[in-house]
């Protein structure tokens, strides 16, 4: 899997961050993760394989597709 940067909200190089998988087009996110039990039961389906991240919706509409 190749991974291109797409952005960061960030000022420190941490997280929160947005890849592009340039195989598939598909999006990576980085982000914290969520361990609470109590807000990991509110989620719908999770699979085991599976995680939950926090990401600040400034950094979903600076970079999401202008079309």
């Amino acid at each position: 899997m190749t991974l291109r940067f797409i952005g960061t909200t960030s000022e420190y190089g941490n997280c929160p961050t947005l890849y592009e998988i340039a195989e598939t087009g598909d999006i990576v996110v980085q982000g914290a993760k969520i361990t609470d039990p109590a807000d990991l039961a509110g989620l719908r389906d999770l699979g085991a394989d599976e995680t939950a991240v926090i990401i600040p919706r400034e950094l979903l509409t600076r970079f999401a597709p202008k079309e």
